[in-house]
């Protein structure tokens, strides 16, 4: 019987795509698993080509013969999840991204969270993505990663049970019969707050997420300052979404903030982002308070925008 079913939505990122599949192939002492990519809409049609031609001899493309692939019009990643655990078969899911690459025993780590609770339907297993080992990292992507624009690693401990915004679906496994009866929100446009406003609907319902520190995956996505505040200005957006579904959420998603906090002025923007950009560049001149003042204004200037539209 298939114990896990690994759901990746996918979008024009073909070769690390095929990275990941390798290193799903190359996992070690798995249950029984299967793997499902969604192709959302890519406009590369090498993605679409690949999967649904017979696959070359080389081993590293190997685990295609063992993958469900599927295509839709592009409707974004929530869309994409619930269309993968609809062809799953697996007792949990695990949502990983395109760009994220399991290290060797990272499903027979979800696997044992899950064994350990007697397969409780209500638990989920969190595990830690991290920046990829040998790859220059900024101080600002570790702030990222740690601090909770992106992820908050630093703020949880391996074995905590953690609150519901760390739902994060980098790495994630859950009981598909609890995706199946209470599946994405598909109104979020962007990959911003749809995993969240999930989590949040399961944590009412009782839903544990349990963090496990050795399920690891590995996220081949730099980011910038400049990359980071566009998307922070995009989760703002999504976030003027989540509050109209959850208006209880008004202070968690900043919209009281916004009463209180006057917008800042474009010359005190740009002064906050050469700061940021030293620190980027140098760790010793790094400080995060700079660079959360900075992605917060980023992040309300997008909320603003979208309770207002």
């Amino acid at each position: 019987m298939t114990y896990l079913s690994v759901v990746i939505p996918t979008y024009n990122r073909l070769d690390m795509l095929l990275r990941v599949l390798d290193a799903l192939d190359a996992q070690v002492e798995a249950p029984e698993f299967e793997v499902i990519v969604i192709d959302d809409g890519s406009s590369d049609p090498r993605v679409a080509q690949t999967f649904q031609s017979a696959p070359p001899p080389e081993r590293r493309l190997e685990s295609l013969r063992h993958t469900t692939f599927r295509t839709q019009p592009n409707s974004g990643p929530g869309k994409a999840r619930n269309h993968g655990v609809s062809l799953a078969r697996g007792k949990f899911v695990i949502f990983i991204g395109d760009d994220t690459v399991p290290e060797p025993h990272f499903l027979a780590e979800h696997a044992r969270v899950h064994r350990d609770s007697n397969d409780d339907p209500f638990v989920a297993c969190l595990g830690y993505t991290g920046w990829p080992r040998g790859e220059r990292v900024t101080a600002f992507m570790d702030y990222i990663n740690d601090y909770g624009l992106q992820f908050g690693y630093k703020l949880i401990h391996d074995g905590d049970v953690v609150p519901f915004n760390f739902f994060y679906t980098s790495n994630i496994s859950i009981d598909r019969q609890l995706l199946v009866d209470h599946p994405f929100d598909t109104t979020f446009p962007s990959a911003a707050w749809e995993d969240i406003e999930l989590a949040y609907r399961l944590d009412a319902k009782g839903l544990k997420i349990r963090y496990n520190a050795r399920a690891v995956t590995r996220h081949h996505h730099p980011m910038t300052i400049d990359t980071f505040a566009r998307r922070q200005y995009t989760v703002g957006k999504s976030g003027a979404i989540f509050y109209r579904k959850h208006p209880e959420l008004g202070h968690f998603l900043g919209v009281h903030e916004l009463q209180s906090r006057p917008v800042p002025d474009t010359s005190h923007l740009e002064r906050l982002r050469k700061r940021a950009r030293l620190g980027e560049r140098f760790r010793f001149l790094a400080k995060n308070d700079v660079f959360e003042t900075l992605m917060r204004e980023h992040y309300l200037r997008g909320l603003r925008e979208g309770l207002s539209g």
